[in-house]
């Protein structure tokens, strides 16, 4: 079955990209819940064994903790889709991410932007699809680690791994519109004025080190990119350093409610897009109008040459010349009607031209002339005489 591609809409679309954990949840999600079922409560001990899975098989991190939950369960707990997306459902959210989504699409409307949430995480899909916010379709794509499940719905295998380095591939189907992991679509060019939305009319927000690829790539392409820490901790720490170094623009606390720090710095940035975007149709009209202008140019440059190599023709007076401008005029493909009839009139009165009949290039270009016609004149049926002479 063909991939379902997004096309250009009529307004301007912003796309929100979030990490989740730290980021929309003040925890991994793995861990509110899931671990205390299989490790009685003991969470550091289920990353310390994850992490030295990966380190000892030169793994990736993130397939370790796939395959530690379905190892760890076994005799413990039935771990099925359905159980994953309970615990989801269980998963803690920051101060008013319930209403967030919805009430963001609103206000952008309002300004006359589209705005769509992704999610982009190295967490389960399958759990982060329980939480409330995906269960009410908060969500345009959900890119996250997630597994392969049996006809009993058990998983047996990981169907989608997601770590910090190849994030930023969905940043590139976001901005096309591919959004089928399997379409190769997203590797087609696309013209700027065709892209559906460009990095700079994205935000990316997120809380750590595996976020940092994302942050940079939307930052250093004119988007809006933001590190978010808990009010609770007040730590900083990450976000000055991304700040420092250049991944982020902006930082606030992971506080999703109405009139907060971040709630105006999202606003702030959807209502600068709706600006930027009447600036860049202007840009692109521009532009189109140009190259319109441009191509008419060229158009009349080309025309002024054949003008010039017909009368070139017409005034011959010597048979080397003669040959060399008919080899010239052979390189034109298409003639207008006007011109096919000069350039008729010249092979009967001028001698030279009606001399050179017998060269190869003469005849050639002179046939392929007559071919060109949409009917029959008295000039064309005297020049095929003779050219059948």
């Amino acid at each position: 079955m063909a991939s379902v591609r997004k096309i250009k809409e009529d307004r301007p679309v912003l796309a929100i990209c979030y990490d989740f954990d730290k980021t929309l949840s003040p925890d991994d999600m793995q861990a509110q819940g899931y671990i205390q079922s299989v490790y009685d409560g003991d969470i550091p001990s289920f990353w310390k064994e994850t992490n030295s899975m990966a380190e000892a098989n030169e793994m990736d991190a993130n397939l370790a903790y796939m395959y530690k939950m379905v190892r760890q369960a076994r005799g413990r707990i039935v771990l099925t889709r359905k159980s994953l997306q309970e615990y989801g459902s269980a998963v803690k959210l920051f101060p008013g991410v319930e209403d967030w989504f919805e009430r963001i699409r609103e206000y952008g409307a309002q300004q006359g932007v589209i705005v769509e949430h992704y999610i982009i995480s190295s967490g389960l899909k399958e759990m982060i699809e329980g939480t409330s916010a995906a269960r009410a379709g908060a969500f345009e794509k959900i890119y996250a680690s997630s597994f392969m499940f049996d006809e009993d719905g058990v998983p047996i295998w990981p169907a989608q791994v997601v770590n910090y380095t190849n994030k930023t591939q969905f940043l590139f189907r976001i901005e096309k519109g591919v959004l089928d992991v399997n379409d190769s679509g997203v590797n087609d060019y696309f013209a700027p004025e065709d892209i559906r939305v460009p990095f700079r009319n994205m935000i990316y927000i997120g809380d750590s080190d595996t976020d940092i690829p994302c942050m940079k790539l939307v930052n250093v392409n004119g988007g809006h990119s933001i590190g978010v820490y808990n009010n609770d901790t007040l730590d900083k720490t990450k976000v000055y350093r991304m700040l420092r170094d250049g991944r982020i623009r902006y930082f606030a606390p992971a506080d999703y409610r109405d009139g907060s720090r971040l709630d105006g710095l999202v606003k702030a940035i959807i209502s600068r897009t709706a600006a930027n975007e009447v600036l860049e149709e202007y840009h692109y009209e521009c532009k189109d109008e140009r190259e319109r202008s441009d191509r008419g140019r060229a158009g009349d440059a080309e025309k002024r040459r054949r003008l010039d190599l017909i009368l070139s023709l017409n005034g011959s007076a010597g048979f080397a010349t003669t040959l060399d401008l008919v080899r010239r005029l052979a390189e034109v493909r298409e003639w207008e009607q006007g011109e096919a009839d000069m350039l008729l009139k010249i092979a009967l009165k001028n001698p030279y031209v009606k001399f050179a009949f017998n060269r190869p290039e003469v005849k050639d270009f002179y046939s392929s002339l007559l071919q060109q016609l949409p009917q029959e004149t008295l000039d064309s049926v005297m020049v095929k005489k003779l050219l059948e002479a």
